[in-house]
């Protein structure tokens, strides 16, 4: 059975790698722990035809805390919860904050600096020149990862994981592309608290501070542990041979 080491707040936070491991083939960063029944899915989907990728995975603090600044600013595009785009312009920082979660999550508060969530999709289904938007309807029927989506269903909980934004529980907009390895992620969860990602963001240089400090008691329950539960399936699946 997986035993995983306790994080730290900084693995937690996305500002240490010593939990991760660079693979090459495919090239993408996971957690120690996750790599090994991350490949075994992967070549189980092969041999069905498919070419898992993970497109994104361990993301640092720096990297979404550039994402929520560009965002706030108005550099980088803003939607709504229909996927509509938002001018920042015109909006208050606290609508600004709102507006942000519903598809980016806070620096520091994002399960892909732990190394056990990653974004997929199959390289083989992809068109020639096809430009990745990353929606929903990509992975619904008729869209180019209707069948990795089939596939995922049946499969991927035997391998440990799930997706932790199937269903509009009124924070993180559905996903599913994204998989979380249950197990890894369930503890780097457990271990991450309000109170310590109230002090990262206090003397982080995050746009929008006084907003984001004002409703994050709220927002940490939203969208930071708002999320499906992963089945005992996925929690309990069998150690690989």
């Amino acid at each position: 059975m997986l035993e995983t080491a306790e994080f730290t707040l900084e693995q937690l936070i996305g500002r240490d790698r010593t939990h991760l491991t660079d693979l090459s083939d495919p090239r993408c960063t996971l957690h120690k722990d996750v790599v090994r029944p991350f490949l075994a899915m992967r070549a189980a989907a092969a041999a069905d035809g498919i070419d898992l990728v993970a497109f994104s995975s361990f993301r640092d603090f720096d990297r979404q805390l550039a994402i929520w600044n560009g965002k706030f600013r108005g550099e980088r595009p803003m939607q709504d919860r229909a996927g509509k785009p938002l001018d920042a312009a015109s909006m208050s920082p606290a609508e600004k904050v709102a507006a942000i979660l519903w598809w980016s999550a806070l620096p520091g508060a994002s399960r892909h600096h732990w190394g056990t969530d990653f974004d997929v999709l199959d390289g083989k289904a992809l068109p020639y020149g096809y430009q990745l938007q990353v929606v929903p309807a990509e992975y619904l029927p008729g869209g180019p990862f209707e069948r990795l989506t089939r596939w995922l269903d049946e499969h991927m909980h035997a391998f440990g994981f799930f997706r932790p934004y199937t269903t509009d529980r009124g924070g993180v907009q559905p996903e599913p592309w994204h998989l979380s390895h249950a197990k890894v992620a369930a503890r780097a969860q457990r271990q991450l608290s309000l109170e310590a990602l109230k002090g990262v963001l206090a003397a982080a240089e995050i746009d929008g501070k006084a907003a984001v400090l004002d409703t994050l008691a709220r927002n940490y329950s939203s969208y930071v542990v708002n999320v499906d539960n992963a089945p005992e399936s996925a929690l309990f699946s069998p150690p690989l041979k």
